[in-house]
């Protein structure tokens, strides 16, 4: 199944582009995306690959939803962010969506040390980390796994405490891709 033809390959580059510009802005992707992205990749690989091509198809989805579903469980993560790993899996298969969450995860940890620096917390958070590794518990209340995610989306300072995970995959995807690209040609 190729998971990187010119179909694919638009389809995803639209979708989570849109869904990342989005996040960034109201730290939220809609499902009019995610469920479409879902939907369409099951739907044109199984059409296009047949048995199979659902097949791998359905594994990538099961791969974008299953990396990210504790994160959202312990209120780390939203759901659009975990519906928008589990399309992209549907589009690109798990092994190129395995890329794509390293890129992402990448890409988050370094937009996490540029806002800790950037408030003047990166000390704080490199202790945190320390104190973790003797007691994972403390770094879970320290970081607020007790408070979800909905109720910091409205803060006045959510830019200093949340993530928009939509936009690292889109980096992840369009980092994977391009990468894809020089690979094969």
């Amino acid at each position: 199944m190729d998971y990187a033809s010119p179909i694919a390959i638009t389809a995803v580059a639209v979708i989570v582009t849109i869904a990342g510009a989005i996040d960034v802005r109201h730290f939220k992707v809609p499902n009019m995306l995610t469920v479409p992205l879902l939907i369409s990749g099951l739907a044109y690989h199984a059409v296009s690959g047949g048995p199979a091509g659902l097949e791998s198809s359905l594994l990538g989805a099961l791969f974008g939803f299953g990396v990210l579903i504790g994160l959202y469980i312990l209120g780390a993560m939203g759901a659009g962010d975990v519906k928008l790993m589990t399309g992209v899996g549907a589009w690109l298969g798990a092994s190129t969506t395995v890329y794509v969450f390293a890129v992402a995860a990448a890409a988050t940890a370094l937009y996490s040390l540029v806002v800790l620096m950037r408030h003047g917390r990166l000390g704080h958070a490199v202790a945190t980390i320390q104190v973790t590794m003797f007691q994972f518990k403390t770094l879970a209340k320290h970081l607020g796994a007790n408070e979800r995610i909905e109720s910091v989306v409205n803060r006045e300072d959510r830019r200093q405490r949340l993530i928009p995970f939509g936009a690292m995959i889109a980096l992840g995807v369009v980092a994977v891709l391009v990468w894809r690209q020089f690979e094969l040609g």
